[in-house]
């Protein structure tokens, strides 16, 4: 015959309080695990959501090329660059701060009196990823706006400050109807170098569809831009602004952007 012992209150008392204590654990993974479960879609919706990259060049299969010029300080080789388009029949598209058309509008009425096109760079060349939605579209409209008044065209394209932007920056502008517009070839004119080396980083690197950025008051590139437009013209690319280069359409529709920020038609 076996004998069982039976335990005093106290001790079962202690053995039940360490059953409590070691269920709490199970019982907040369990909490977790639904609060996991009944949020997984939003989660799941954030990571596979395909992200949206600026255009920094055009899927084209014959040679053309668009040149770009940001306008954000001086004014004093505008001219210039207007005079040595002219030579060579080529126009191209100038991104211009808000700011500038204040100082310049003389300048932002001759570039578009010559046919260049005048596009947004912002209205102060602020960080527009510490920005909300709503303060990008105002800054954007600020801008356009003053650019309208002088041009009589609306931008329809826009290029970040600084080349900066995330995908609430980028979805918000194409979110207004405008493209955003980056680069694939970069001409560093901005550093000062000297005209050759200018002229070897773009021409060593351009190729069908590319964007070129140049920034205006820089003080080489109007000495390298003749070599550049020879090199270019007498390669048989074709030189236009940057909105007869893309493709027309909207985003995810009639075409796309790859992870390089080629844009690319949607195949059919």
């Amino acid at each position: 015959m076996k004998f069982f012992r039976v335990k005093p209150a106290k001790e079962r008392k202690v053995v039940f309080l360490r059953k409590r204590w070691l269920a709490i654990p199970g019982a907040l993974l369990c909490i977790c695990a639904l609060c996991l479960v009944t949020t997984l879609p939003s989660y799941v919706s954030a990571s596979t959501t395909e992200r949206q990259l600026p255009i920094y060049c055009v899927q084209r299969d014959y040679k053309t090329c668009a040149l770009s010029f940001d306008a954000a300080w001086g004014n004093e080789d505008t001219q210039t660059l207007i005079d040595i388009f002219d030579k060579y029949n080529v126009k191209v598209t100038f991104f211009v701060v808000g700011e500038w058309v204040d100082k310049y509008p003389e300048s932002v009425k001759a570039l578009a009196d010559a046919g260049h096109e005048v596009m947004g760079h912002s209205n102060d060349h602020a960080h527009f990823n510490t920005l909300s939605a709503d303060q990008i579209v105002e800054d954007i409209n600020t801008c356009n706006d003053k650019i309208e008044k002088i041009t009589g065209k609306r931008p329809t394209l826009f290029r970040p400050p600084f080349g900066e932007y995330d995908d609430h920056v980028i979805t918000t502008v194409r979110g207004m109807g405008i493209e955003p517009i980056q680069w694939d070839v970069d001409s560093l004119d901005w550093k000062d170098y000297d005209a050759a080396t200018i002229t070897q980083r773009v021409t060593s690197s351009v190729g069908p569809g590319s964007i070129v950025l140049f920034h205006n008051a820089a003080l080489h590139t109007p000495e390298a831009l003749p070599d550049i437009l020879e090199y270019l013209l007498g390669e048989g690319y074709e030189i236009v602004p940057i909105s007869q280069l893309i493709l027309d359409g909207e985003y995810g529709t009639d075409y796309t952007i790859d992870h390089t920020g080629r844009q690319c038609p949607v195949s059919s």
